[in-house]
């Protein structure tokens, strides 16, 4: 630490002698003419023609060598090499003296080629933009304090270029993604973030108070409810990419908050969805990473096969070799801890077949498969499926051993949706945390009619970790929720 306020101290230092000079430390503003990469693009043009330019960036280097000074500078598009001669600048020459890494600085000049080969801007003029008081950290690069770097984001940018061309990557993504829906006619819209009743996923809310009106309110877990409602009005296609929150544990794949992309598809059923998705997955990898073979950690993620259909009782019983589907709570419990599973607190037959396919299935399910038509006590949003009544038309999406959203052919019977919220709704009454109330006021929207429609939710976020070949959630996520230091 005393190193750390020694370099501070002396940072500072320079910061009262800039300033003694005339030197305004952070100007207002600076008017670049190129980007590091237009420079050197550009460069036999540039060079050729004499071409004055205007770079600006973050110094991540410096050589000096007596009466030359060699250093790079960083913006948004990549790195140059400038080149400060004492003979040239006069005067001008003291800046230099005063600089450290990490002070971003503004420089004119004309670009040559170094005898090693480095297009280089000569500075004749040089401009003082944000000196940096704090010394970046000493081989960021071999770091491997993650948490640090997700608490310092900001530091990791600066350090790791591969960390922002993530973030770049992900801009992509989405874009591709509302590209792809607003090209089959989706219309994007908005719901409530905070909303008097939460559900359309089995998660437990954030709550907060309206002082105003004197109420509790949720912030969102999903957005299906208000979304069918606006196909109830009369949308035939609609998507919302939002911030979604639910008040659950932290790991790997899951951030309290988080980017879902949510779209209904009316006078359609979830076998529609599945070339759909298929068609959208691999136009936005050609997009974005110019193949359908993506490598994700020790995987190779193939998009351009047909998706792998498996029921999901089928995969279960596969894995673990006992067919569930009729068995009853306690028959469940019997067998869970037979075979070793941990049944603390599940409650109900579906928390039961969640925990079999857990354990079993999930971590199988490599290349992309759609597991198919889910217990009916895992899915009171979705329609009973036309040819079983004990399952719902539903599917979730699975790569790399983890899901990638769920779909279904909605229901759109009231009364059997009231019954069924009202089912779900019971199991609050024996601890559930993640159970949802009965939407009434759904309810009362169904009874108007819902054409059948189609229903889809993605975890914008795990796309991304797919696209980017990162294993946590929080490596996607420019500022992951952090426990507050002391």
């Amino acid at each position: 630490m005393e190193n750390i306020n020694e370099l501070v101290r002396y940072r500072l230092e320079k910061l009262e002698r800039l300033r003694n000079i005339g030197v305004n430390p952070y100007p207002y503003r600076y008017e670049k003419s190129h980007g590091a990469a237009e420079i050197i693009s550009e460069f036999d043009r540039l060079a050729s023609s004499e071409t004055e330019v205007r770079v600006a960036g973050r110094i991540i280097s410096v050589r000096s060598h007596g009466k030359t000074i060699f250093a790079t500078i960083e913006d948004s598009s990549g790195r140059i090499q400038i080149y400060a001669r004492r003979d040239d600048l006069g005067e001008g020459w003291l800046f230099f003296e005063l600089i450290d890494i990490g002070d971003i600085i503004g420089v004119e000049g004309t670009v040559f080629r170094t005898r090693m080969g480095e297009i280089t801007v000569r500075v004749r003029q040089s401009e003082m933009l944000a000196k940096s008081l704090k010394p970046l950290p000493e081989k960021w690069h071999g770091l491997q304090d993650k948490e640090l770097r997700y608490r310092q984001r900001y530091l990791d940018l600066i350090a790791t270029p591969e960390v922002k061309s993530n973030f770049v990557r992900r801009a992509a993504v989405i874009r591709e993604l509302r590209r792809f829906l607003d090209d089959r006619g989706f219309i994007e819209v908005e719901t409530p973030v905070l909303q008097p009743l939460y559900g359309g996923a089995a998660a437990r809310p954030f709550t907060t108070h309206h002082n105003a009106l004197d109420i509790d309110l949720y912030l969102r877990i999903a957005d299906e409810l208000y979304l069918k409602r606006l196909i109830i009005g009369g949308f035939e296609k609609v998507y919302e990419l939002a911030k979604d929150f639910r008040n659950e544990g932290m790991d790997r794949l899951h951030n309290p908050e988080f980017t879902m992309l949510e779209f209904y598809w009316a006078y359609a059923d979830y076998t529609d969805l599945m070339p759909f998705l298929e068609e959208m997955l691999r136009q936005i990898s050609m997009v974005v990473s110019g193949t359908q073979v993506l490598k994700f950690g020790e995987h190779t993620i193939d998009l351009s096969k047909p998706f792998r259909r498996l029921a999901y009782f089928d995969s279960i019983k596969e894995s673990c070799g006992f067919d569930i589907i009729d068995l009853s709570e306690a028959e469940l419990a019997k067998l869970a801890l037979k075979l070793g599973l941990d049944i603390a607190g599940l409650k109900g037959r579906g928390d039961f077949f969640e925990a079999f396919f857990d354990k079993f299935v999930e971590p199988t399910l490599i290349q992309p498969t759609f597991l198919m038509d889910f217990p009916v006590e895992l899915s009171p949003l979705a329609k009973v499926h036309r040819h079983d009544k004990r399952l719902a038309e539903r599917f979730e999406l699975f790569i790399a051993g983890f899901e990638f959203g769920n779909a279904f052919s909605e229901q759109n019977d009231p009364h059997d949706q009231k019954k069924r919220m009202e089912e779900h709704a019971a199991l609050i009454e024996r601890g559930h945390a993640e159970a949802a109330p009965v939407d009434w006021d759904f309810i009362n929207a169904l009874e108007y009619g819902m054409p059948p429609t189609a229903g889809y939710g993605l975890g914008v976020d795990r796309l991304v970790m797919l696209f980017t070949d990162s294993p946590s959630i929080r490596d996607v996520i420019l500022f992951p929720t952090m426990k507050p230091e002391s």
